[in-house]
């Protein structure tokens, strides 16, 4: 069963039209992982579909150790989102619900280099002395 209504598919067919530039969307998912394994798979193939700037590779964590170690992933599903670069975007976890938005933004974000901050922000993040990891935690609603 799909996870994107029409409706949805046009929406982010509209938001995709901002995409400049192929994005790579790595899947780690195994089969013993249960079933938000799966659904990260389908819901990932899904968003791919509509638009051929976006390609997705699915891996084993357990069979292909290294790239999962090369990501810093050690928990399943989880996604990498890539575009000229590897930005560091990952997700753990099933993006869905509020969380969705956040991987089409990603995908935008991967596809431009240019993340939306505001001068402002790009300063103050210009002045930091040291890199700095950010981690977002959700709980399902």
């Amino acid at each position: 069963m799909p996870f994107l209504s029409a409706a949805d598919e046009q929406a982010v067919r509209q938001e995709f039209a901002k995409l400049k530039g192929p994005v790579k969307i790595t899947v780690f998912a195994s089969e013993l992982g249960g079933e938000n394994n799966q659904q990260t798979v389908t819901l990932v193939r899904e968003v791919a579909a509509l638009s051929d700037q976006i390609s997705v590779q699915v891996l084993n964590p357990l069979i292909e150790r290294e790239q999962a170690q090369a990501y810093g992933v050690d928990v399943t599903p989880a996604l990498a989102v890539e575009g000229a670069a590897d930005y560091g975007i990952r997700f753990l976890g099933l993006p869905a619900g509020y969380e969705f938005a956040n991987l089409i933004d990603s995908i935008i974000v991967a596809s431009t280099g240019e993340p939306a901050l505001s001068a402002a922000t790009r300063d103050a993040l210009d002045g930091l002395g040291a890199d700095v990891t950010i981690k977002v935690f959700t709980t399902p609603t």
